[in-house]
């Protein structure tokens, strides 16, 4: 595995730099396992004080990795393999075209998962920004979204007004069997609340592990096969599809680079208040 680091420059007085490591893209993405076994190790380094805080960024080959909280209705139906994984959330895609970023920090304690989670939102609502992209965060669901129309606006799916939008009205409805209509993959040409970027973390002995999916310029069709983190009501988009230009990793590494430095490095993660 090749590593490129990078230190910050600029972070506060008296706190060590947050260190970036660029562990592979392109022709070079990282196997899924293997980035994970490089996880660990970068985590047990964090632990014991021997590095700094360090974000791992990268592109995986196509994978899907399903969180502690996935059923088995939201995996592929034609039995391709699922990795299982440690970090919270659902199922999920890797692919071409997508971020990867696992910020390994060292908490304070009593440790705020939650308040983790939205450092994490705030560098990709930023980097978004600074594309020009509005997102935003939606009560309950973890990430970065765009915001789709009132319900009363959408198009109708099928022909059918959406008072009979199968998905509302029946449990067992399965966009997976239902062809490209339904699909997550879709959801912005229905005009729905769709996911730009996925959030999935882990805390051990005080230290994150995993972390985020920032969708650039990926083949969206990946996620057709599952549930997107469990979610049937909405789907996936990208900074290509929502921008309508090709938006390549290499475009956008620096700005969440100096997003996650700015929020990461500056902000004083203080414990939750009890």
């Amino acid at each position: 595995m090749t590593a490129v680091t990078t230190s910050s420059p600029g972070s506060a007085p008296g706190s060590p730099a947050l260190a970036y490591v660029h562990l592979g893209f392109g022709s070079d993405a990282v196997d899924y396992e293997e980035a994970w076994q490089e996880q660990r190790r970068v985590h047990a380094a964090r632990f014991a004080d021997e590095i700094p805080d360090t974000c791992l960024l990268l592109e995986h080959p196509p994978v899907y990795t399903a969180g502690r909280r996935t059923a088995d209705s939201e995996r592929p139906l034609d039995g391709t393999p699922v990795v299982d994984v440690d970090r919270g959330g659902k199922i999920t895609w890797h692919g071409p075209g997508q971020l990867v970023g696992y910020p390994i920090l060292k908490l304070p304690r009593p440790v705020d998962v939650i308040a983790h989670v939205r450092r994490l939102e705030d560098a990709l609502l930023r980097t978004c920004a600074e594309f020009g992209l509005e997102t935003t965060r939606i009560e309950g669901r973890s990430g970065v979204w765009v915001l789709g129309d009132p319900v009363d606006q959408r198009p109708a799916l099928g022909g059918l007004k959406l008072d009979f939008d199968p998905r509302l009205e029946d449990e067992e409805f399965d966009a997976r069997l239902n062809g490209p209509e339904y699909a997550p993959s879709n959801a912005g040409q229905r005009r729905e609340d769709r996911k730009l970027a996925a959030i999935g973390v882990r805390i051990a002995k005080g230290v994150t592990m995993h972390g985020f999916s920032l969708n650039c310029n990926p083949d969206n069709t990946w996620f057709d096969r599952i549930v997107p983190c469990g979610i049937r009501d909405a789907g996936v988009t990208s900074l290509s599809e929502e921008l309508g230009r090709d938006v390549p990793i290499a475009e956008v590494l620096p700005v969440v680079e100096r997003h996650l430095r700015d929020v990461l490095e500056d902000s004083v993660p203080l414990p939750r208040a009890v």
